[in-house]
């Protein structure tokens, strides 16, 4: 029986355990155009521990920015400043992936330089709102790519991936979960295109593949992943027609197969079942944020190394309270109690205070 806390071999890059750090927004890229700081490098260098560290969320372009003081990888300054954190997570024998984020039409143009609007792939303004240094500002409606700069958004995030290699990052993760900008192609309610773009399932998928592809060429399969969340209604997206999602799904790990990908990396829904269905048709490593709302997922989800159900487990908000989190994990707890109230913006308190064991 294999436990988390064997190694693993994700292609020429070994990890110590399957105990991965998920990613989540902290909003404190403080740094002078959108980088990250010295704090930043502490904060995950105290998280080396696992297996594998996959960053927040990181815009691949300027109007990839949905939310206030979120970090880039399109700028030179951005790549140096992301160096001094890989070099620390290297320093303590921690292997780290940047997470590509694209926000598409989540955000405000508050948020954005030179009078830019949010894109995505239709004019389909989310329901809700975004925080912003102003306060909580609507969603508007994003100015819908066209066949051009749809290709051009994928090579800003090939440049991207280019950009985190040079930084020291181990490999990158695209953002296709959660309502951002290839959860969008993928979603009926946000797509509504009528080219080759959007509509059939064929075309809907063909963003998130051309982008993964993309990217693989440009920096190797095996050091690219990708995060997924089939049905999830974050940000106003709508996969509520069961046989479309798993069609969808099914459809798209299909197509990603030939890139030979590092991971997938599935944020679960409430459906056990399809998760053991796409499991079954990806043939390389399997990552899981298993579903346990509204409780953080905690250690009984390791037994799901244990059965097969998955080849990596990623934790998120309890990483965030337990630097040490795999130490804590072998020794069965105790556990700090994360603090909701500093996981976005602050300073030190939340982000860099939590005690080791």
């Amino acid at each position: 029986m294999t436990t988390a806390f064997e190694p693993l071999q994700l292609g020429d890059i070994h990890l110590a355990n399957r105990i991965v750090m998920s990613p989540m927004t902290r909003n404190r890229a403080y740094g002078p155009g959108a980088t990250v700081t010295d704090l930043t490098a502490t904060y995950y260098s105290q998280r080396a521990g696992a297996g594998l560290i996959v960053t927040e969320g990181t815009q691949p372009s300027v109007v990839g920015q949905g939310y206030p003081d979120t970090p880039g990888l399109h700028s030179a300054e951005q790549v140096a400043a992301w160096q001094t954190v890989t070099d620390a997570v290297h320093a303590a024998g921690g292997t780290i992936f940047a997470q590509l984020m694209h926000t598409g039409r989540i955000g405000h143009p508050s948020l954005l330089p030179d009078g830019l609007i949010p894109v995505g792939p239709s004019a389909v303004r989310a329901k809700g709102h975004v925080h912003t240094h102003q306060g909580p500002q609507d969603f508007v409606t994003p100015r819908p790519l066209t066949e051009d700069e749809i290709v051009a958004t994928i090579e800003d995030f090939v440049t991207a991936a280019r950009n985190a290699i040079a930084a020291g990052f181990d490999g990158v993760e695209l953002h296709g979960a959660n309502g951002y900008l290839i959860h969008q192609f993928l979603a009926p309610n946000a797509n509504q295109r009528t080219d080759d773009w959007g509509g059939s399932v064929p075309n809907r998928i063909r963003f998130g593949v051309a982008a993964a592809k993309a990217v693989s060429d440009a920096i190797g399969g095996q050091r690219t992943g990708i995060r997924l969340s089939p049905g999830n209604p974050l940000n106003d997206i709508a996969e509520t027609d069961p046989v479309d999602v798993e069609a969808t799904y099914t459809a798209l790990i299909a197509g990603l197969v030939p890139s030979n990908l590092a991971y997938v990396h599935l944020l679960e829904n409430p459906d056990r079942a399809l998760t053991k269905r796409l499991r079954a048709a990806w043939p390389g490593v399997f990552m899981l944020n298993p579903f346990t709302h509204p409780e953080p997922t905690g250690p009984a989800a390791l037994g799901l190394v244990e059965d097969g159900t998955a080849d990596l487990i990623s934790f998120g908000a309890l990483f965030l309270a337990n630097p040490d989190l795999p130490a804590r994990l072998a020794a069965g707890g105790p556990f700090n109690a994360p603090d909701p109230a500093t996981f976005y913006g602050g300073d030190h308190r939340g982000y860099t205070d939590y005690p080791t064991l």
